[in-house]
């Protein structure tokens, strides 16, 4: 009998899938559809590549924000587009994005070339060595070297060293065997299971010195991404961690003083990634429906090109480009190109534009300021009651 047997007898690696309540897989199915739903909306490059960017810094942001990284989304944005240097006392906050963001793009580069989807201890240790790759670690802590020393998060204590190895190649031949979608349907909903499932068990195990909870959500992106999951939406249980980080740890705990009860964890996460597909759908919609209000913009402006109209086509474009209503004594300097254009004129000249294009229904006054009427472009959607 092994160590692990007697004090961590929870690590079965077993799973049974009857034990799922109709809310699980209901969720299971919502995520399954909101998946593919968002893996077939066709974006403009520079959208795709924006929305990758976006959610890429905000899921490494939230891997390490959980152990103490202090950046901010935007920082974090900014260090993915390479754009924030940081001074030195806090350069290791960079270089802990850097690692995710390396791991994360290698990963993807594998899982689309049709590798990395198979696990093994060897993957385990390499996904390790990158998270703390250039980082600087506590005494007896070598990067991707499975520990040879007891190790404990709170009242929690990991599995035993002597037993670390062995368990890291039981959970990858399980995760590898198990969790296949019945006549390869639903590849996604499964999928998600076996990455949350597989998340808790290196939580479990604890095999490594440090880095086991950036361990924990990298396997979970790559499972993810391998099971079909769009790469914005990989990032979702991680940043679903980190927005809830007290529940996250508690929902750890919890698994581990049942003695082994998935479900409740299972539930917590899925019911975060589901939430976290709604938002990112409505943040995909609201940039395709940008775009279709700018070409809609161009068409109602189409054979218009007198020195006036150029201008007021600007400035409805850059109007579009508020988040909300601009008051009427800020939009002749809503942009430097309108600013330009209304140089040496008077107000009433801008009263005149704004009245054309009031008369061409494009913009509405409000008592906050001057709104574009973008929801003419969705007059055609179907209509909903109110809740």
């Amino acid at each position: 009998m092994r160590t692990y047997e007697e004090t961590h007898p929870w690590l079965r690696f077993q799973l049974d899938l009857r034990q799922f309540d109709y809310r699980l897989w209901l969720m299971l199915g919502e995520a399954e559809s909101k998946c593919q739903q968002i893996a077939g909306v066709p974006l403009l490059p520079d959208v795709a590549e924006r929305v990758h960017q976006i959610y890429l810094a905000k899921g490494a942001l939230a891997t390490t924000a959980i152990e103490g990284n202090t950046l901010t989304e935007d920082e974090a944005l900014q260090r993915v587009q390479g754009r924030l240097q940081l001074p030195p006392s806090k350069q290791y906050l960079g270089q802990e994005i850097d690692n995710i963001v390396e791991a994360c793009n290698r990963i993807a580069d594998e899982i689309f070339q049709g590798r990395g989807s198979l696990l093994d201890v060897q993957s385990f240790q390499a996904d390790n060595r990158q998270v703390l790759k250039g980082l600087a670690v506590s005494e007896g802590v070598e990067p991707g070297v499975i520990r040879t020393y007891s190790v404990g998060v709170g009242s929690y204590r990991g599995a035993p060293a002597e037993d670390c190895e062995y368990l890291l190649g039981r959970l990858a031949a399980w995760l590898n065997q198990e969790f296949a979608p019945p006549d390869g349907r639903y590849p996604i909903a499964f999928g998600l299971v076996k990455a949350i499932v597989a998340h808790l068990y290196l939580a479990w195990i604890h095999p490594f010195g440090d880095g086991n909870g950036r361990l924990a959500r990298l396997v979970e992106f790559r499972l993810l991404l391998a099971a079909g999951v769009p790469s914005a939406a990989a990032h979702l249980l991680s940043n679903h961690y980190n927005q809830t980080r007290s529940e996250y740890y508690r929902q750890l705990e919890r698994a581990s003083r049942s003695g082994g009860d998935l479900l409740p964890f299972v539930y917590y996460a899925l019911q975060g990634f589901v939430d976290g597909l709604h938002e990112q759908l409505e943040l995909i919609r609201g940039q395709q429906l940008h775009v279709h209000w700018v070409n809609f913009i161009h068409e109602q402006f189409q054979g218009r090109e007198s020195a006036t109209d150029v201008r007021r086509r600007h400035l409805l474009l850059d109007l579009s480009g508020a988040t909300g209503p601009v008051p009427v004594n800020r939009v002749r300097h809503i942009s430097p190109r309108v600013a330009e254009a209304y140089a040496g004129k008077t107000d009433k000249t801008v009263q005149r534009d704004l009245n054309e294009l009031e008369r061409m229904d494009l913009i509405r006054r409000t008592p906050a300021g001057i709104q574009v009427r973008r929801e003419r472009l969705l007059a055609f959607l179907p209509r909903r009651a109110d809740r």
